[in-house]
């Protein structure tokens, strides 16, 4: 069963493309909705996280992660956001341990796509089939962060800063989407992606 890695910089596409590739009959598994399932309330990965960095300072009233308050202690400190990435990741490769063995169990023979924003910055390019990679211009995606996420420009420079570079990412890509178009040509290029895969499976 092939797995391909769907990565890209902040608003650069990737779920347009995670959505297309699932309409065409891919699993699809999203890094972000694991990591806020690994640390969803009852579970083991809150409980530690709670137990790190004090329940009375990262729970809301409702026992729930507040991430605001969670990243204020994180993002100023190198030393407790390591602290938080050891607690989450393991939890986080469990959950998609068990997705990918729920897709494959429903269709042997299907394709996955694992949507990893952060597949540059994490060295794990290898484990995967194939790396696409969502690809536009930086003014491009400021563009889309401030009308579509109603973000400053200030803080969209910010994000996309605190991320791989294009030339990393590109680096490790098998298969690049431009979507500095239209969303149909967006669409158009998936779909092209998609044929071929048929094709070569099919040979």
């Amino acid at each position: 069963m092939t797995v391909i890695a769907l990565t890209g910089g902040i608003a650069s596409g990737k779920s347009t493309i995670g959505r297309r590739l699932a309409e065409l009959g891919a699993s699809r598994i999203d890094a972000d909705q694991l990591a806020r399932d690994a640390v969803a309330p009852g579970t083991p990965g809150l409980a530690r996280v709670a137990e790190r960095f004090g329940a009375d300072r990262i729970l809301t009233a409702a026992g729930e992660l507040d991430r605001a308050a969670l990243g204020a202690i994180v993002f100023q400190d190198a030393a407790a956001l390591q602290d938080l990435n050891g607690i989450v990741h393991p939890e986080v490769a469990q959950l998609y341990a068990a997705a990918v063995a729920g897709a494959r169990a429903a269709n042997p023979d299907g394709l996955i796509v694992y949507e990893i924003p952060l597949l540059a910055e994490t060295g794990r390019a290898g484990e995967f089939d194939l790396v696409v990679v969502a690809d536009a211009p930086e003014e491009v995606r400021i563009a889309r962060m401030v009308e579509l996420r109603g973000m400053t420009e200030e803080d969209a420079r910010r994000r996309i800063a605190q991320q791989a570079t294009a030339e990393e990412r590109l680096a490790i890509a098998d298969v690049v989407i431009d979507t500095s178009g239209t969303e149909a040509d967006t669409l158009a290029q998936v779909d092209a992606l998609w044929a071929r895969l048929a094709e070569e499976r099919r040979a």
